[in-house]
């Protein structure tokens, strides 16, 4: 959008396409803003206006627009709490001499987006919680063109082919607030449907077979790990241990962690002290960190490849299929701050189940952890069909 195009709507006080904050002193409004906008429930198909520096009525409030105040807003994006990743611009501009953070909210491709677990809506000038009729409407809105391959509907498959009890048991407490369950959520079909699992048309989701099926290998052929343990540092030296690890989403990474553990040596120290300090020859977080990255990052379209982990007697090497996606090229894979995701909606349930914290950390966290350790830096070996992550022992 333009100045001029800006202007008129911070003038525009009967609009319900724009909200005005004096400040970011209540960044939660803020995010409750930016979720609503995303669902766009009156379907203007038009962004959403959010002016971080106008009082009520359009007037300047006169904060000072800084960078930190630029990024706190960039980080509500991909911060985690807003649930999938809403597609928005933060811009400094000045509008009618003043200095105004602006922050514009496109409509999702695949709403219900949620804050904390929560679906906001825009009826008329204020903000609410939606009904669970209005969460459907939400749902229905959804159609497979242009949609990530996540999101795509799978006809072969069939709702008795997730595990439902696995559902309501595990992930559904989890995403959605709890105070939204007590008041009667939907059933468990629409829930199914208001959660991506399930697509407009009752088919099961690509996300959903992969978060929930019962046997997803059935529908995609390379959503499993091959785990193998060599006794020497080569692909010919004799295999210790092998393991093919699969299964709903919640059970593949509970079982790959249980793995990594029972495979990582821990040596002790003695310092000065009468104290034993463990030290492994691959700290956990970033053995963890740099596999999940695999799994989320992995492309699981026309491949039948599975995330590849080879552990040999002086290095860890991961194989994700599928190179660099979006924004991120081969020259700048790793680089603090940048980050795409060919699976947003599997990068949402991996936050919900407690494997992600926070997006776009994951290279950064392991390299802090390797160092701690006395690890080498990581090695990145990136192709166009395929991604390496080289990890070796401390010395």
């Amino acid at each position: 959008m333009d100045d001029n195009e800006l202007e008129v709507l911070l003038k525009d006080l009967e609009s319900d396409l724009v909200e005005r904050k004096a400040s970011l002193s209540d960044a939660a409004r803020i995010r409750e803003a930016i979720c609503a906008y995303a669902n766009d429930l009156p379907n203007h198909r038009k962004p959403g206006v959010i002016f971080i520096g106008a009082n009520n009525d359009g007037s300047c409030s006169g904060i000072e627009v800084t960078d930190e105040l630029l990024l706190r807003l960039s980080n509500m994006r991909d911060d985690g709490a807003i649930q999938p990743f809403p597609s928005m611009i933060v811009e400094k501009r000045e509008l009618n001499e003043c200095q105004i953070a602006v922050l514009i909210v496109k409509p999702s491709r695949a709403p219900p987006v949620r804050f904390n677990g929560v679906t906001w809506i825009r009826v008329g000038p204020r903000r609410a919680r939606a009904t669970p009729e209005e969460e459907l409407i939400l749902a229905e809105r959804r159609r497979s063109k242009d949609l990530p391959f996540d999101l795509q509907p799978l006809p072969s498959a069939m709702i008795e082919d997730l595990d439902l009890d696995l559902f309501e048991r595990e992930y559904l407490p989890l995403a959605v607030d709890p105070g939204v369950l007590e008041q009667g959520y939907l059933n468990v079909e629409n829930q199914l449907r208001a959660l991506r699992f399930l697509s407009p048309d009752g088919y099961p989701t690509v996300l959903g077979v992969i978060v929930l099926g019962r046997d997803p290998l059935q529908y995609i052929p390379g959503a499993y790990i091959q785990f193998l343990r060599f006794e020497g540092d080569s692909l010919t030296a004799p295999i210790r241990d092998r393991k093919e690890i699969d299964g709903p989403l919640l059970e593949l990474l509970r079982r790959l962690d249980d793995v990594l553990e029972a495979h990582n040596t821990v040596s002790t120290s003695i310092t000065s002290g009468p104290i034993e300090i463990p030290h492994p020859e691959y700290p956990l977080p970033a053995l963890q960190q740099l596999t999940r990255n695999a799994i989320l990052h992995r492309t699981y379209k026309g491949t039948n490849a599975p995330v590849r982990i080879y552990w040999f007697s002086d290095r860890v090497e991961i194989y994700s299929p599928g190179g660099p996606y979006g924004q991120v090229t081969k020259e700048n894979f790793g680089k603090p701050g940048v980050t795409d995701y060919r699976n947003p909606h599997l990068a949402e349930s991996m936050k919900v189940l407690g494997y992600v914290q926070r997006f776009g950390l994951g290279i950064q966290i392991a390299r802090e952890q390797l160092a701690k350790n006395g690890n080498p830096d990581p090695e990145f070996t990136i192709e166009t069909t395929n991604v390496l992550v080289t990890i070796r022992r401390h010395s």
